[in-house]
């Protein structure tokens, strides 16, 4: 009976201690510059959002904030960086779609539901279902119609195996019981000039990408993959409202630490993020992108991660997806 209590006792001490030290360290942090993992290369969205983000933390925390970006293997070698980091606060992910898809396509390194911790949601933008203006539909229903007349005929331009763009074209064939071919480009750049040219018919991109062109009416918009439409498209429907019930793929962004970060220091973060998405110049800077800030503090956010894993997991095995 003494040794149950005396280890009871010793359990205590420790939690106690453990929080008297995750006190001290939110009181006191950040006492050094703070490095957020950007999984992909330089100049895309994700970086875009990423530096902004940590420019305003800057401001807000007192210490520099800076951005590595780590691209690789599907955003896989960025994550995994930051699953083995100290769980300190001073590494954090700037996380995004690849974070609820990359488990259903690969062996990971890292366990993706042990390794970190979710901080906040920032933002989301819709996918934007685009045509070329010699496809001879004006709604998704007419485009439905035409891919269940013409199975496997019409071509749709990915930018990437396992990518938000690939993943929301295959969902949207499950959804809407149709067939098309899926061709894979290495980026944004060459999937749009392909689908420009009207060698592909189809892409599902994001609106950054396709605002332009829609702008100049080389590329028809027939819907955007959102719960509800674009301020920056507002007489484009959703792809749910046109026809295929149900839908939604969109991209988002948000910040996750690794597991073992001091809840303390995560509430923190979650704090000064809030204040942060209510700015202006960050509302700006997502209407820019094509998207809108849409927080999340932790919990939700967890929620929300684990609604996305299920339903990618369901589109990689249901379209039998393959890593490349």
């Amino acid at each position: 009976m003494k040794k149950i209590v005396k280890s009871l006792f010793v359990i205590m001490l420790v939690g106690v201690i453990s929080l008297f030290y995750g006190m001290v360290a939110a009181q006191t942090y950040p006492t050094k510059p703070i490095r957020i993992i950007v999984p992909f290369a330089p100049g895309g969205s994700n970086d875009i959002i990423g530096r902004q983000i940590a420019a305003r933390l800057t401001e807000r925390l007192g210490k520099q904030v800076i951005v590595e970006n780590r691209g690789g293997a599907g955003a896989v070698i960025g994550m995994e960086l930051v699953a083995n980091s100290e769980p300190d606060g001073y590494t954090l992910l700037l996380s995004g779609n690849a974070y609820t898809i990359a488990p259903s396509l690969y062996k990971l390194p890292y366990d993706p539901v042990k390794a970190f911790v979710p901080v906040a949601r920032l933002g989301t933008g819709p996918a934007v279902l685009t045509i070329h203006p010699s496809v001879p539909v004006n709604s998704v229903k007419e485009l439905i119609a035409l891919a269940k007349q013409k199975p496997g005929k019409l071509i749709c331009a990915s930018v990437g195996v396992g990518t938000f763009n690939h993943l929301g074209a295959e969902l949207f064939k499950i959804m809407a019981g149709v067939d098309f071919m899926i061709v894979q480009f290495k980026g944004g750049g060459p999937a749009a000039a392909d689908q420009l040219g009207g060698h592909s018919q189809i892409m599902f991109g994001s609106l950054t990408l396709a605002m332009p062109h829609i702008k100049s009416e080389k590329l028809k918009a027939l819907g955007v993959g959102g719960l509800k439409r674009s301020a920056v498209l507002p007489n484009v429907p959703t792809i749910a409202e046109a026809g295929v019930p149900g839908y939604e793929s969109s991209i988002w962004w948000g910040i996750h630490a690794p597991a073992g970060t001091p809840k303390t220091i995560v509430d923190r973060l979650d704090k000064e993020l809030a204040v942060i998405l209510t700015s202006p110049e960050t509302q700006k800077m997502f209407h820019d992108q094509g998207a809108e800030v849409d927080y999340m503090g932790p919990e939700e956010f967890g929620k929300f991660i684990s609604a996305e894993t299920a339903k990618w997991a369901r589109v990689v095995k249901e379209g039998n997806i393959k890593a490349e």
